[in-house]
């Protein structure tokens, strides 16, 4: 009797760890896929003129299309502008301001999924 008790419970045993091992791969799928919503794109690049100098001081205008909410960055002598932790899941448009002058607006796409979207903008100081 102790044999075939022991040999009833075993299955049982190896389905409860199954259902565990299931669940636990749902919970991580579940957590990778929340990853992908959270903010954490990286928006970089420079201003330039027309003939490939860094504009230090140039004013960049980033804007959420969803919200029009707008964040701004002064670049310094370098010309390198950074805008950490947009949101994935949006549309974006850029441009960059010197003097009254104004660089094309760029668009940066939610369907675009890197992670470090590097765009240069011109502006034409003349």
């Amino acid at each position: 009797m102790r044999g075939k008790a022991r040999t009833r419970t075993l299955p049982l045993v190896l389905v409860g760890y199954l259902a565990l091992f299931v669940i636990s791969g749902i919970s991580v799928s579940a957590k990778d896929k929340d990853k992908d919503t959270r903010p954490g794109r990286l928006l970089t690049g420079k201003v330039l003129d027309k003939q490939d100098n860094t504009l230090a001081n140039a004013i960049v205008y980033v804007t959420d299309t969803r919200t029009r909410a707008v964040k701004t960055f002064i670049v310094g002598n370098d010309g390198v502008y950074r805008f950490p932790a947009l949101a994935s899941n949006v549309d974006y448009e850029v441009y960059a301001q010197l003097n009254g002058k104004t660089s094309d607006t760029k668009r940066v796409s939610q369907f675009d999924d890197r992670k470090i979207v590097n765009i240069i903008l011109h502006i034409d100081t003349r």
